[in-house]
């Protein structure tokens, strides 16, 4: 993404952008991304239309509890790298998995795994994130 956003301002950028789009206020373009992305998670509308209780709730994995703000700014951050091919090549595996899936959403959600995998990888390792990882996932889908 072109921007480093903490927790809490990745949260309100999603609570703004879904507020402003249901009350049909101007959104930017990124804000109008994310506000679509949000449209096809319906699971998540109720959680993106109370920023008071939700902003500050933790989802952990050993509750098996999905956290919709990772999901959908992990969906930006493919929207991102897609619009700019980075890395590179990309939108190779982008298109060949739209294909193989018959659908950019589900195509999407195939390239988040990896990119999941690339970051826990780096973290792990305490190195940065490697794209080669990430394409050795993406050709195994």
């Amino acid at each position: 993404m072109l921007f480093n956003p903490s927790r809490d301002e990745a949260r309100n950028f999603l609570f703004e952008s879904w507020r402003k789009r249901k009350a049909s206020e101007l959104l930017t373009p990124l804000e109008d991304l994310a506000a679509q992305l949000i449209a096809r998670h319906p699971e998540y509308h109720t959680v993106l239309e109370d920023a008071e209780r939700h902003q500050e709730q933790d989802y952990l994995p050993e509750h098996g509890a999905a956290n919709p703000f990772l999901h959908l700014m992990m969906h930006l951050a493919i929207e991102e790298q897609i619009s700019i091919d980075q890395p590179a090549g990309i939108r190779t595996h982008f298109a060949r998995l739209t294909r193989q899936f018959e659908s950019e959403h589900d195509a999407q959600h195939r390239m988040m795994e990896c990119l999941g995998e690339m970051i826990w990888q780096a973290q792990r390792n305490r190195t940065q994130p490697d794209a080669a990882i990430y394409f050795a996932c993406l050709e195994k889908q």
